[in-house]
């Protein structure tokens, strides 16, 4: 039961960061824009990303929400947290001339040590949900066994 309160708090706040973080796009999407398109990307892809980001945060919060997809929900929500951390990391080794924060509302004040950090621990807690809910599942394979 403690196992199961761990992951909804878990899907909860990984549902809060990326509702805040899209909608935060969405609503100031000049803002995000602008920050885009001085991102090391070509601007085809940019023009892409302007919608997909956004878009995409709102879907796996959406599969989140339901326990049915919640497992898919977590695995993708990891997926793009680990794009973000790579990207994060990647500046900070100085791939990239000048990169701005893309980000939306207060996440956008981070330092992007302070980005690596607050990625990390969301990639932590997301796995550490994962890790969870397969146990649990099996932990339910194995009493219906007995």
């Amino acid at each position: 039961m403690k196992k199961l309160v761990i992951i909804d708090i878990i899907t909860a706040l990984v549902i809060l960061l990326f509702l805040y973080a899209s909608f935060s796009k969405i609503f100031d999407l000049w803002y995000f824009k602008y920050d885009l398109a001085k991102q090391p990307f070509p601007k085809w892809l940019q023009n892409i990303l302007i919608w997909v980001i956004p878009l995409s945060e709102i879907f796996i919060a959406g599969l989140l929400m339901v326990k049915r997809t919640r497992g898919l929900g977590l695995y993708l929500a990891l997926f793009l947290m680990l794009l973000f951390t790579g990207y994060t990391a990647a500046i900070l080794l100085h791939f990239f001339a000048f990169v701005p924060c893309g980000c939306g509302g207060v996440i956008r004040m981070l330092s992007w040590p302070q980005h690596l950090v607050f990625n990390l621990f969301f990639v932590v807690i997301i796995a550490t949900g994962i890790w969870l809910r397969h146990k649990t599942l099996k932990d339910k394979q194995l009493q219906m066994q007995v």
